[in-house]
């Protein structure tokens, strides 16, 4: 009894969490006439596919997700590749300024990078980066390094490195070590900063929006869903249906690796 406040705050939590996502997939199921109904009805009706169709067969949707995954895929890859050997060096590694080092990561991690559109956007515009993917690309890369070292490095230093220094007694040099041994440990780990980065630069608008301004067709799913209501005037249900099959990916990614994200993170949290 004493922990019914707590469950029942929790329940009322995830309820008002979760009443708009809910309401934005049965938006996109319902007919027309239900939704500009003046009695809004919790379930649909009747279940339609129409707006799903509006959605998909819009200008430009297949390739705005092209260019969402392209742009996602390789600012996850890249920081998970560049953090990776971060976290080795600092965590197995005794060199001048490796506390400087975390410091300034750490800092990063806490700086907004909203405040870094400006400067961003005159460095691309100076420079000629404007309008293309892998301007997108680094700028994301910038935004989840400094989140990926750190959960990399707090799980490496949970790494007895004796199990590696008896793979190099064994005749493996440090990267084969790393590699057999403790690289497969590592897989909750980078399973957790993986998700956390794709569900940022997936989502990511305020920099697609300011960096891709001329060339329409290198646009992402989010500057593409901000002008999606624009283009189909009060259609509300394909908005909601084009909501919907942009959220798609981030759910379903989350769901395949959520059993490995809490351990990922809390391990990473054990030692700083």
């Amino acid at each position: 009894m004493r922990r019914l406040p707590l469950h029942a705050g929790a329940a009322l939590t995830v309820a008002i969490c979760l009443f708009p996502v809910y309401w934005m997939v049965t938006t996109a199921f319902k007919p027309s006439r239900d939704i500009q109904s003046t009695d809004p009805q919790f379930l649909p009706r009747t279940w339609t596919l129409e707006h799903f169709r509006t959605a998909v067969q819009a200008d430009g949707f297949a390739q705005f997700w092209r260019n969402s995954l392209l742009v996602t895929a390789g600012a996850v890859l890249l920081s998970l590749v560049v953090a990776l050997a971060a976290a080795f060096a600092v965590a197995r590694m005794r060199w001048r300024g490796r506390r400087q080092f975390v410091l300034a990561v750490f800092i990063a991690q806490m700086a907004p990078w909203e405040s870094l559109i400006i400067p961003i956007y005159i460095i691309a515009r100076d420079t000629g980066m404007l309008d293309r993917l892998l301007t997108l690309t680094l700028v994301y890369f910038m935004i989840t390094l400094p989140f990926t070292v750190i959960v990399l490095r707090g799980f490496m230093t949970t790494i007895p490195p004796e199990l590696e220094e008896a793979a190099q007694v064994d005749g493996c040099n440090r990267f084969q070590a790393f590699r057999r041994i403790a690289f497969p440990l590592l897989a909750p780990g980078l399973m957790a900063t993986s998700l956390f980065g794709f569900i940022t630069a997936w989502n990511e608008f305020a920099y697609a929006n300011f960096l891709i301004i001329k060339n329409q067709d290198q646009r992402t799913l989010p500057v593409w869903l901000s002008s999606f209501q624009d283009t189909f005037g009060t259609d509300w249900g394909a908005t909601m249906a084009a909501s919907t099959l942009f959220a798609l990916p981030a759910l379903v990614i989350f769901l395949a690796l959520q059993r490995h994200v809490t351990s990922g993170l809390a391990s990473g949290a054990v030692k700083g």
